[in-house]
Parts: C-alpha cells; sequence; structure tokens
C-alpha cells in the first residue's frame, strides 16, 4: 500500500479572497473580532483568506487606499472574491453601490457574511451577495 494520505488529509487550499473592513471606532479589540470573523467564514467555507484590507479614516472616499488595494488584489489571478461582514463596510448607499459595481466589474464575487435579513432559529445567515461578472 501507498504510505501518502488520502485526499481528505492533505493540505488543500480553497478559493483566494481577500477581506475589506472599514473600521474607524472600536480600537484593536474590534478589529481583531471583525477579521476573526472573516476568517472563520471562510475556514467553515473553504476558502483562503489572502489578506484583509481596513479603511480606518472616517471620512468615506471611493477611492479610499484600502478600497484601491482591494481592486488591486482582486485583480490577481485565481481570485474568487471579496468577503465583507456586513454591507456597511462598503460605505454610506451611494460609495456602496459603486463599490459593489467595482467590484463586479473586475469579475469576483462579493461576499457577505452577515445579511441583512434576519435568520430563521437564530442562526448566523450567510449569502453570496453577487454573482460573478461576465
Amino acid at each position: 500500500m501507498d504510505d501518502e494520505p488520502i485526499t481528505e488529509r492533505r493540505p488543500v487550499t480553497g478559493p483566494h479572497v481577500f477581506g475589506y473592513l472599514r473600521h474607524t471606532t472600536g480600537g484593536t479589540i474590534r478589529h481583531s473580532a471583525l477579521t476573526d470573523c472573516l476568517t472563520e467564514y471562510c475556514r467553515l467555507h473553504e476558502l483562503t483568506l489572502c489578506g484583509v484590507f481596513t479603511d480606518r479614516e472616517p471620512a468615506v472616499t471611493r477611492h479610499s487606499p484600502a478600497f484601491v488595494g482591494l481592486l488591486d488584489a482582486l485583480g490577481l489571478p485565481d481570485t474568487y472574491g471579496a468577503v465583507i461582514p456586513a454591507l456597511g463596510h462598503l460605505g454610506p448607499r451611494p460609495v456602496a453601490a459603486e463599490r459593489r459595481r467595482r467590484i463586479t466589474a473586475t469579475g469576483t464575487r462579493l461576499i457577505t457574511v452577515r445579511s441583512t435579513r434576519p435568520a430563521a432559529g437564530g442562526e448566523p445567515s450567510f449569502r453570496l451577495q453577487q454573482q460573478k461578472g461576465t
């Protein structure tokens, strides 16, 4: 018999995703909790979290350094998408709409960990926000 481990026991990397946070209040403990949320979501869904981009400025602009960095990362080969804790991390509605459009334009997915709809039975609710662009 072969001593090679079976497929299920080999380390396998899932689709590559990059996190994005807009974190302007709450300090390092809150930032760590948000990052842990993204990490756990990716672990549960067999995604490889390759990095997290964080905006720390209270003013929301469409072209913040962290968001531009996220867009650059989404352009890398084999990137599946972006993951955010909730839609509010993209900014106020007009800015969020533009950011969603720009993420979709990269041909990747936008994954939201916490849905705007309450989950039945108090379980965590996860949903895919946007489908892959054409």
